[in-house]
Order: C-alpha cells, then sequence, then structure tokens
C-alpha cells in the first residue's frame, strides 16, 4: 500500500480539531518546548504537573493541555511542517476507531476491508509508509489498550497525546513525558490584564487574585469571566472566593480545590444573567455527557427544554431561551460554544464537569440522566450522517452510562440500544460485539431476564454477533431470544415472529440452510395467518423464504415464491418501487440459477431499465444491475453483449468509486473473464494482472478477491 490509496492531494485536517479559546494565553516558553521536542519521528505526551496539587483531588488542577495542543497543532500546520493534521478523541477504543476509520474514509475513500476496525488499521499503516509529513494528536487519552495494534508512527511523523495519567503512554516507543502545570506568575497577571483590558479599573488586586488562585488557567479564566461581565473587580473578587471557598471547606470538612470554588461562582453567575436560572440545568445536562465535544442542538431539543424549565423557570423554555441559558453559561467561563466545521459543538472541561456534578442537589442525578437521554435520542441522526456527529453521539452516550449508572436504566434504555446500533452502523464490529455482551448482561442483571428490554438487548446483541461475521454466535443468541418472546409473550406476538425471522437469516448466514427453510417457511406461515398473505411483512419473509432455498440448491422452489412476492410487490407498492425492483432481480437470479436462460434475461433487463429511469444511469444500484445482466449474457453465451455491459460497468464503477475500490476490482475481474471467453487472451491476461497488483496494494492481506483474481491469473497464463 503506497501513497496513491491517498486520494486527496494537497494539505488535509481530519477530525474536528477544538478552537482555541478566545482568552488563550500562548505560554510561549512551554508551547516553544513542546514544539521543539515534536520532531519528525517523535512522539510527545502533555501530562498535568502532578507536583502542583497532593491529595485524592489533585486531579481538580487543570493546566489546559488540551488547549496547548491546539496551538502547537495549529503553528504546525501553519507554518506547514506538517500537510496532513488528525485530529483525534481518544478516551476509548471506540472513539480511536471512529477517529482513525473516519480519517481513512474522508481521505483514502470507503474502506476495502468492509468494517471500521480494517479502515482503522489501514490509515495507520499509511502513516507508517508515507513521505508526507504529518502530525496525529491524540486528545485525553484515558488507556493505553485502546490504541493497542493503532499506535501511529512513522518516520515523517509526529504524535502528540494529552494524559491526565502518564502511564496511558507507557506503550509509546521513546515517548517524552513533558509536563504541564500553572501559568508562571508573570504569565497570570498577564493574562488577567489581557482578559480585563476593556475596563482597567478592574484589574486592581490582580496579581493578589492570580496567587490565590494557584495560577491555575481554568480558575484565571472563570475568574476573569465573571469579572468582565459585572461591575466587580478582581480585589472584590477575591472577597467572594475567600467567602466561598470557606462555606465549601466548612461543608466537606477539607479545603477544596480552588476550580470547584471558581466553578461555583461562575454558575452562581450564569444564573444570575439567564432568565428563570436556566443556565444550572443546562449545565447539569453539559456535566454528564462528553466534555470533549456535545453536538449544540442537544440543548435545544425537548427532552433539554423540558429539564430546563424545572420548577423554577417561570414557564416553558423553547430553543430561544436555551440558547440564552447556554450563551450565559459560556459567558461565565464554564464552557465554550462554537462550531466544528458545519454543526456547533460544545465543550466542557472535566474538571468543570465534576464540579457541577458534585455540586447537583440529591436525587438530581437520576432526572438529569433521564433528560440527557432524552435529549440525546431526539439530536440524533436517523442517517447516522455525517460519521463524526454519530460519533460525538456515541461518546456523549457512553459518558452519559458512565456518570448515571444504574441510574439510566429507569428511563434511557433506549439511547444505550440506539447507541449499540450506532456502532454497527459505524462498521465497529468487534466494539459493537463488546458493547452487546456488556448491555445484555448489564441488563439482565437489573431487569431480569424475561424484561422486554432485557430480550431487547439480547436481541442487539445477536444482530452485532451477525454484523460481525459471528453467525454460529448469532444464532445460538437469536435461539435464546427466540425462546424468552415466545415463553413471555406466546408463538404467535408480533415479536415472536420477528424474532423467529431473525432467527432464519441467522441461519442462512450460518449456512444451516435445511434448518433456515423450516424456520422461514413457518415464519411465512405466521405472518399469513397473524397478518396476511398481501401484508409487506409477509412479503419479506416469503423473500427470505426463497433465497433460502436458493442458497440450499433448490432455485425451483425459490421461483414461485418470488413471482407471488413480485406479483403482489407490483399491485401494492408500484412496479418501480426499490423492493420490487429486488425481488424482480432476485428472481431473476433464480432462474438463471435453474439454467432457464430466457426469463432469467427479460427479468434482468426488466431491473436495469427501471433502475436507469428511477436512479439514473450512475447510480451504484443501476452500475451493480449491469454487471449483472452481463453475467447473464455470458452464461448465456452471449459474449458480445456481455463484453459491451462488462466495460460498461466498470467504467462506471471507476467513475463512481475510483479504480481500486473492491466494486471496480471485481467487474475488473469479470471484464477479464468476458474477455477469455470472447478468445482476447491476451487483453484477459493483462486485465488481470493489474488487477492483482491493485488487490494487492488496495486490500488488506489474504482478501478473498485478491486471492480469486490470483488464481484466474495462473488459471488461464499458466
Amino acid at each position: 500500500m503506497g501513497s496513491r490509496d491517498w486520494r486527496v492531494a494537497g494539505p488535509v485536517r481530519l477530525g474536528a480539531v477544538p478552537s482555541l479559546a478566545d482568552d488563550f494565553s500562548a505560554r510561549a516558553e512551554t508551547a516553544a518546548d513542546v514544539g521543539a521536542a515534536l520532531v519528525a519521528g517523535a512522539v510527545v505526551v502533555l501530562v498535568p504537573d502532578r507536583v502542583a496539587g497532593e491529595g485524592p483531588e489533585a486531579w481538580l488542577e487543570p493546566c489546559g493541555k488540551t488547549q496547548l495542543a491546539v496551538c502547537i497543532a495549529e503553528s504546525l500546520w501553519r507554518s506547514r511542517k506538517v500537510d496532513v493534521l488528525v485530529w483525534v478523541t481518544a478516551t476509548s477504543r471506540a472513539s480511536v476507531l471512529s477517529g482513525f476509520a473516519e480519517a481513512a474514509a474522508d481521505a483514502m475513500g470507503a474502506c476495502p476491508g468492509g468494517d471500521g476496525e480494517s479502515a482503522a488499521a489501514r490509515f495507520v499503516h499509511w502513516l507508517g509508509e508515507t513521505g508526507r509529513p504529518w502530525l496525529v494528536v491524540l486528545d485525553d487519552l484515558r488507556d493505553a489498550a485502546d490504541l493497542d495494534g493503532l499506535w501511529p508512527q512513522g518516520p515523517s511523523g509526529r504524535v502528540l497525546i494529552t494524559t491526565a495519567n502518564p502511564a496511558a503512554a507507557s506503550r509509546a516507543q521513546g515517548a517524552l513525558l513533558h509536563p504541564v502545570g500553572p501559568f508562571r506568575p508573570g504569565e497570570a497577571l498577564n493574562y488577567l490584564t489581557a482578559r480585563l483590558a476593556a475596563d482597567p479599573d478592574t484589574r486592581a488586586g490582580a496579581a493578589d487574585l492570580a496567587q490565590d488562585l494557584g495560577y491555575q488557567p481554568l480558575a484565571l479564566a472563570q475568574a476573569s469571566a465573571v469579572i468582565a461581565s459585572s461591575a466587580l473587580s478582581c480585589r472584590e473578587y477575591r472577597d467572594i472566593f475567600a467567602r466561598r471557598r470557606k462555606e465549601l471547606a466548612e461543608a466537606a470538612g477539607r479545603p477544596p480545590p480552588v476550580a470547584s470554588v471558581t466553578c461555583a461562582i461562575s454558575a452562581e453567575q450564569a444564573d444570575r444573567q439567564s432568565p428563570g436560572g436556566t443556565a444550572r440545568p443546562v449545565l447539569e445536562l453539559a456535566a454528564l455527557l462528553d466534555g470533549h465535544g456535545i453536538p449544540a442542538a442537544v440543548f435545544t431539543t425537548p427532552a433539554a427544554c423540558e429539564y430546563l424549565a424545572g420548577d423554577g423557570a417561570g414557564g416553558p423554555v423553547d430553543q430561544e431561551r436555551a440558547c440564552t441559558a447556554l450563551h450565559a453559561a459560556e459567558s461565565a467561563g464554564l464552557l465554550s460554544a462554537g462550531p466544528a466545521g458545519p454543526v456547533a459543538m460544545v465543550r466542557m472541561s472535566a474538571v468543570v464537569q465534576a464540579a457541577i456534578r458534585a455540586a447537583m442537589p440529591a436525587g438530581m442525578l437520576g432526572q438529569a440522566a433521564i433528560a440527557a437521554a432524552g435529549a440525546l435520542l431526539q439530536a440524533w441522526p436517523a442517517d447516522e450522517q455525517p460519521a463524526w456527529l454519530a460519533g460525538a453521539l456515541r461518546s456523549c452516550a457512553a459518558s452519559l452510562q458512565q456518570s448515571a449508572g444504574d441510574l439510566l436504566w429507569a428511563g434511557g434504555f433506549q439511547l444505550l440500544l440506539r447507541a449499540g446500533r450506532s456502532l454497527s452502523s459505524a462498521r465497529l464490529t468487534g466494539t459493537a460485539v463488546a458493547y452487546g455482551r456488556e448491555l445484555a448482561a448489564v441488563t439482565g442483571r437489573i431487569l431480569g431476564p424475561g424484561h422486554p428490554d432485557t430480550l431487547a438487548a439480547g436481541e442487539q446483541l445477536a444482530a452485532a454477533y451477525l454484523a460481525a461475521g459471528q453467525a454460529a454466535e448469532a444464532v445460538s443468541q437469536f435461539r435464546r431470544v427466540l425462546a424468552g418472546r415466545v415463553r413471555v409473550l406466546g408463538p404467535d406476538h408480533p415479536s415472536a415472529i420477528a424474532a423467529r425471522r431473525d432467527l432464519g437469516d441467522a441461519l442462512v448466514a450460518a449456512g444451516q440452510f435445511g434448518d433456515a427453510v423450516t424456520v422461514l417457511a413457518r415464519v411465512v406461515g405466521d405472518y399469513e395467518r397473524v397478518r396476511g398473505a398481501d401484508q409487506l411483512e409477509t412479503l419479506g419473509a416469503r423473500d427470505e423464504l426463497a433465497a433460502a432455498y436458493h442458497a440450499v440448491g433448490q432455485p425451483a422452489d425459490a421461483i414461485p415464491l418470488y413471482r407471488h412476492t413480485l406479483v403482489c410487490r407490483e399491485r401494492a407498492q408500484g412496479l418501480q418501487h426499490p423492493d420490487t425492483m429486488t425481488t424482480r432481480q432476485k428472481l431473476a437470479d433464480a432462474y438463471l440459477a435453474d439454467g432457464d436462460i430466457k426469463p432469467a434475461l427479460l427479468h434482468y433487463k426488466r431491473v436495469l431499465a427501471d433502475r436507469e429511469r428511477v436512479l439514473g444511469p450512475d447510480h451504484l444500484d443501476t452500475i451493480a444491475a449491469r454487471g449483472t445482466l452481463g453475467s447473464a449474457y455470458r452464461a448465456a453465451g452471449r459474449i458480445a453483449s456481455a463484453l459491451q455491459l462488462h466495460e460498461q460497468t466498470r467504467a462506471g464503477y471507476q467513475r463512481a468509486l475510483g479504480a481500486d475500490h473492491p466494486d471496480t476490482l471485481t467487474s475488473s475481474a469479470n471484464l477479464a473473464h468476458a474477455y477469455y471467453a470472447a478468445g482476447r487472451v491476451t487483453d484477459a491476461i493483462n486485465l488481470l494482472r493489474d488487477t492483482l497488483a491493485r488487490c494487492e496494494r488496495a486490500l488488506p492481506p489474504g482478501d478473498p478477491l485478491t486471492q480469486t483474481v490470483r488464481q484466474s491469473l495462473t488459471n488461464i497464463a499458466g
């Protein structure tokens, strides 16, 4: 695999790089030291300066690692020392895989391996081989195991890691740890002076305030935000800080961390600036989600607005009031709200999140968790696009589950199911299976084995197994789900029939065709009895039974089923409905498999004509239909027609997907076979050689298509 896999010629940024805060201080000396160490081939890890704090809450002394990483990354980008900049939130294995898989899709085209894990591995492999200068930032790495098999390295690359846990970067060879501590006194004073430049009178006592706040960047940012948005001076803020700190110390029995005090003062300021005190519930929702990036739309959903209304908002809260509350929280220094590409994102420091959660009244966590779950579901795009937005929502769901624990099962279970389906949609099959196992186990423990949610979790685990190619495990899991549905709901309940149908599909995938025919035949009978012979669910089940007959080598039994379904679909859905065209295609396949060429060709031509009319000549489904008709012509011995269609199919895939996409490579192999059938042996050999070279370069080692093309070349060329 080489640079030809890379479809972007010029400099490219991949991932959502956070914006620098308006009040960001460059910390020139620190940034210069890190920049000097971050040479090609280097791994630099930004960690907290632990000397700055002691005790169990030392982590509450933030040092601005992420903002410093943004500053360094942007500096390298502007100076053109790197022309590939990749930003990945590394809080979990799923988020790392999502980040790398998305980078592969954006910059290298569709994943040839067919799953997100393969795409991520392919991208990391490219990083190790390319000569293009690159920088990968892994922000907030929690566990080194999350990068197993995915450590980016290469002579042309730089890796910058931020982490609160130095051990998380222990597996990075030659990693240089760079402690990041508070501001120096002069830096802190300069920061406050710049932040309060609009009103010089407010700067009275700035040096003493900076000392009181331990020169901590976050505390200084929050204090200056409150001062700038009020009539306070630094000296007056010091008095408020001292009084609030004493109150918190008396309540906790020990001195509170500086950041928890400034967070409390900022939260009070935000409440004063928002109508009806709606800023605090906004903060409570944000504190439960992934602070690296929460889609701003989450806070304006009906579920969020209902939670913001609460008991003291003075009436209903609409989207405008929700946005006002969000801006009040931002002006108080508690979060940032800004664009991440075309979608606005809200970011909140983990320190602020911890402080907000700690201040939540008893019993409020569960209410906030259910509201946050509903808001995430309402903001989730049905088509899972853009992929990075779906990834951000999955991370928010994971953070919510970690924050709320078992409280989420009281009303947030549908969100957990949605997150699991999203993992499968993103082709993160291994992660989806692991997630499904855990969800099924926890749901069974909390709700019991016969609860509907437990059965739903088991059903999702079975689907994850099937998507991951673990058909045998899927069959076993679907059998358990079916038994549970029948036991709880009865054999004729729609959920039980659907579970039986899922089992039949899994049996087909597992190659247990005899059992699949038996199960699906019962499903067809169930649907005909319960739903009616011409209902869409019945038609779908009949198609699946026909497919099972075809797979078991009995196309003659599949043909009448497909014919019946086709007539019903034409009547109920129309001649050019996608389902009608799909059934017609399968009927043609069955005719061809049964050796009845004439009706097969008739239906294949009708499918192609319908797809061209409905979808256009360059749609992928149309191109596929063209190739299928070409193969049918070749089987019928009509080689001239087959050649023309195969050439058109290959050209269509090249235009739509590129020369190295698996569908293009498959069409090239089909064209080569058509050349051979036409007696054009030299053309066939040359095309197979080119196709094999592309397969070896673009596809994962051992890919079945590569092996098939290699065998074809051996058979023809000797």
